[in-house]
């Protein structure tokens, strides 16, 4: 395992960086491992198809550290009836694993949230320790597409739902997209 020597920002580099990022919306996932773990993650990044890997980065907590410590775990990428979980994996307080959210388990023992609009199995590549968090490059074993839907987007400690289309007009995830005329 590499280690990133980070020398300490000033202080108010920190609090811009937070305000900054304040202002980014991301995508919203919840990544769980066998256990079971889970937590709310907007740091989820598509790093490479050769090979499929992705990237999030995880703090400190006792949930993090778990995660780090799994062999797999699932990044479930979260839609607009999601808001709530996404709410409840981020605190500390409530019951995460509740039946009424769908959740199952796979055969290779993750919790698989059933109505996400997509699930991306893994396995960690690299865990990369960077101040108080830990970056994880992380090879994709396994693909569940949900249906289509409009994601559930994070901005300034609020959630929202994505207004793009729903659907994409195709059948086939993975089809070229037609031309359109101009």
């Amino acid at each position: 395992m590499s280690s990133v020597t980070v020398h300490p920002p000033e202080p108010q580099v920190s609090e811009l960086l937070r305000a900054a990022f304040r202002r980014h919306a991301a995508g919203v996932a919840v990544i769980t491992a066998a256990g079971p773990v889970g937590l709310t993650a907007s740091s989820v990044a598509s790093v490479s198809t050769d090979p499929p890997a992705l990237s999030f980065s995880v703090m400190g907590s006792r949930r993090g550290r778990a995660l780090l410590g799994a062999p797999t775990f699932v990044i479930n990428l979260l839609g607009p009836g999601h808001a709530a979980l996404a709410r409840d994996f981020a605190s500390s307080e409530t019951a995460r694993f509740a039946p009424e959210h769908g959740w199952v388990t796979l055969p290779t023992g993750e919790p698989h949230l059933s109505g996400a609009i997509a699930a991306l199995r893994a396995t960690a590549l690299h865990r990369i320790p960077v101040g108080a968090s830990t970056l994880v490059i992380a090879e994709v074993v396994d693909v569940i597409l949900g249906t289509p839907d409009k994601p559930l987007i994070h901005l300034d400690k609020n959630f929202f739902i994505g207004t793009g289309p729903a659907a994409l007009n195709r059948t086939d995830p993975v089809a070229p997209r037609q031309a359109t005329g101009a």
